[in-house]
């Protein structure tokens, strides 16, 4: 569980991971002794066939969680990257939104001041004009 959490928040050491891995290792090694001597079983000696084939198994499953809870930790990192991705291109959108419209404004306003700025300047004729 603790491992589990680790993960889930984010964490990725793998120092720790291993850390972690070995504490459950220990903790599995404990709980499948004292269950074996509450129920009145004598524990094997540790050179018996059993026994290595019980800490064999023991350690392809602990493998086998370490490469579930390393999946775990691909699978968050990958959400995480898309979110963070699908999060940037909202802001980006709604970056582009808001400076189309001020485009616009822009527009509207050159459009309406266009007429007054931009007025032709003639000299005033000096002379009448001419018949043809």
């Amino acid at each position: 569980a603790l491992r589990l959490s680790y993960l889930r928040s984010g964490g990725h050491d793998p120092a720790i991971l291993d850390q972690l891995l070995h504490l459950q290792l220990e903790a599995t090694v404990l709980e499948k002794g004292t269950a074996g001597l509450r129920r009145g079983r004598r524990m094997e000696p540790p050179n018996t066939g059993t026994h290595g084939l019980d800490a064999a198994l023991l350690a392809v499953e602990l493998e086998n969680r370490r490469l579930e809870d390393e999946l775990l930790a691909l699978k968050v990192r990958r959400e995480r990257r898309a979110d963070a991705g699908s999060r940037a291109a909202q802001q980006h959108t709604e970056e582009l939104a808001r400076l189309q419209a001020e485009v616009g404004m822009l527009r509207c306003h050159a459009e309406q001041t266009r007429p007054w700025l931009h007025a032709p300047v003639l000299p005033h004729p000096i002379a009448p004009l001419l018949p043809p």
